[in-house]
């Protein structure tokens, strides 16, 4: 039996989306921009799949615009404010943990001559991963024209607390952007209630395809585009839409609208049951991040002593599937940059592993998931001469 568990790098495409998708790829192959009825008939099914994007967000159909993915939501939203802005001097806040589409575009604003404030998370064993708002506010000059912090971490799942830092950037007078990428069919999202001006969507983080995403843009808010041509998605992004991959995204972003309580109330205890017998079975295991405040399928764990991408490759020999870390960092000789922000040594993060449950996550699979992680740590930290001796930690 395979066991994946790996959701937060991606889903599969849902059934009733390919569906959804099907015809679009086929006989009603229109382009939405043309106006005659083949266009048109692509052009309704686009208008009405923006109208199930706004719904799962609580936004108004006319304030999404559909791009090829979160990170080109999360560009356009950085990029596009900063230009928009016409304060002489320009500052950015955002947070150590954020995903590397926001830091990324940080760095080359700065490269760019814009200041950044990366603010640090708290290291805690009550606020781990959790940024403090009032270091947001503290952060603020008169020159700041964006705030931009995600809602749910990629890595440890933690949820930030956005409406407290939304009323921050409103009194302040400063946009705020928050990545909805990992929390987008996990948690509820509403819009108006977290307070946010911008907020950004990837579809195959919920069951739809790749290579389509959205960016919630408040009425109002000023945005100058990336991409310059037609008129598509009104002068916010130019180029011809991708009708099958928005038909997918309304698709999915109807399902998880659906699913969203039932999905949650099924697969946290799954992750609970995983996480408390990985813990209780392996020797010095730790769950990193706040326990709390979370999203319902991810749970992040430590193995001090043993290599995080050698248990990776081992537990992959034996069927389960998971990550080191974000699957667009993998690679990389450095350890995850979230795991250091939240406290973990360098080595302990190197021995962490990300477990992210999804609607297919069956108790089988964690059952089988739990017969075999404890044998593989035991035999990874065997070859390893800074394996841990010392009894089970207490789960933090």
């Amino acid at each position: 039996m395979a066991v994946y568990l790996d959701y937060n790098a991606t889903t599969p495409v849902a059934p009733a989306v390919l569906e959804a998708m099907l015809p679009f790829l086929g006989e009603n192959f229109g382009n939405a921009g043309s106006v005659h009825s083949a266009g048109q008939r692509a052009r309704a099914a686009v208008d009405a799949a923006r109208e199930s994007v706004a719904a799962l967000i609580g936004a108004k159909a006319s304030e999404i615009v559909f791009t090829s993915g979160g990170t080109e939501a999360d560009n356009l939203a950085i990029f596009g404010t900063v230009a928009a802005s016409s304060k002489p001097r320009k500052h950015i806040i955002t947070t150590a943990i954020e995903h590397h589409a926001i830091l990324h575009s940080c760095e080359e604003l700065e490269r760019q001559g814009i200041d950044v404030t990366v603010v640090p998370v708290g290291r805690g064993p009550d606020s781990q991963g959790v940024v403090d708002p009032e270091d947001i506010r503290r952060a603020l000059r008169p020159e700041t024209v964006l705030i931009t912090v995600m809602h749910a971490n990629n890595e440890l799942g933690t949820v930030q607390p956005i409406d407290e830092i939304s009323r921050i950037a409103a009194e302040a007078g400063v946009h705020f952007h928050c990545d909805g990428v990992q929390s987008a069919g996990k948690v509820p999202l509403d819009v108006n209630r977290l307070g946010v001006d911008l907020l950004s969507i990837s579809a195959h983080k919920f069951y739809g395809p790749k290579g389509v995403g959205a960016l919630y843009v408040r009425t109002g808010t000023n945005l100058v585009p990336r991409f310059f041509g037609g008129h598509a998605e009104r002068d916010r992004r130019a180029g011809t839409e991708n009708v099958p991959g928005i038909i997918g995204i309304g698709k999915a972003a109807e399902l998880a609208r659906k699913l969203l309580p039932e999905d949650a109330a099924r697969i946290a205890p799954l992750r609970d049951r995983l996480e408390s017998a990985l813990i209780e079975r392996i020797p010095s295991a730790r769950v990193s991040g706040d326990r709390k405040y979370r999203v319902p399928n991810t749970t992040n764990i430590s193995f001090p002593g043993a290599a995080g991408e050698a248990l990776l490759i081992a537990l992959d020999l034996q069927g389960v599937e998971c990550s080191t870390g974000a699957a667009c960092s993998s690679g990389s000789t450095e350890p995850s940059h979230v795991l250091t922000a939240a406290g973990l040594s360098r080595d302990d993060a190197r021995a962490s592993l990300r477990f992210s449950l999804g609607r297919p996550t069956t108790a089988a699979e964690i059952d089988r998931a739990i017969e075999i992680i404890p044998g593989v740590v035991e035999r990874i930290r065997a070859l390893s001469p800074r394996a841990p001796q010392a009894e089970a930690a207490p789960a933090r």
